[in-house]
């Protein structure tokens, strides 16, 4: 038989990202960051006055971190518990946004968090990796765990009988996102969302349709 699937993000769903990106922005460019939403130039202001960041910059700001600050992050709490639960019924890929220079990197930093799954790297949304991955697993039942709305938004396109949860696990940054309306649920926290997520596996039933789908929260 076909084993379930499970497609996680990995930042700010499986470890820490934006805090550690704050504090490396501080020290190296002067620039405090608060995690207030996902446009990164909201949360940016110079210390030194002047314009916000460029676009440019900001792209240079995050090629600055990923690899050679990716040693700074930690790990989401409950996060390796409850993958280690998922893949007694479920086979896993962690679908990350980094470049595919980064691949091995990351592979080594979830395996010293004790997370040793398959890692494939993307550019972009997640629709088109996100249905190639179930059909090269058979068409099994599948949940997508992502933080960011436009990532639920493309595999609701590209893929709408994938189950897909919500989740911002940083504490500091999930007040500022609102709920994905692609998403099935918003769940933060990983002890209440391992049931979900198991109860979706086990049904053996594609997604609903978003406009039956159970209401946010």
């Amino acid at each position: 038989m076909t084993r379930p699937l499970l497609i996680s993000d990995c930042d700010e769903v499986l470890i820490h990202m934006v805090r550690h990106f704050g504090d490396w922005l501080d020290e190296a460019h002067d620039i405090e960051f608060t995690p207030s939403s996902w446009e990164l130039g909201r949360n940016m202001r110079r210390r030194s006055g002047g314009d916000a960041p460029s676009r440019e910059e900001m792209r240079g700001f995050l090629d600055g971190f990923f690899p050679a600050e990716m040693h700074r992050q930690t790990l989401v709490p409950h996060a390796r518990d409850a993958l280690a639960r998922i893949a007694e019924v479920a086979d896993i890929v962690i679908l990350t946004n980094l470049q595919d220079s980064c691949r091995t990197h990351r592979m080594d930093q979830l395996a010293a968090f004790g997370i040793a799954h398959r890692v494939e790297c993307n550019q972009g949304p997640k629709g088109g990796p996100v249905a190639a991955l179930v059909a090269e697993h058979g068409n099994p039942v599948t949940v997508f765990v992502d933080d960011l709305p436009m990532h639920h938004e493309s595999v609701a396109e590209h893929a709408p009988q994938v189950h897909r949860l919500h989740m911002v696990a940083e504490p500091a940054l999930a007040p500022g996102v609102p709920a994905a309306p692609a998403a099935h649920a918003r769940i933060d926290a990983w002890p209440d969302a391992l049931p979900w997520i198991i109860d979706r596996l086990a049904s053996g039933r594609p997604a609903p349709a978003i406009a039956t789908a159970a209401a946010h929260g």
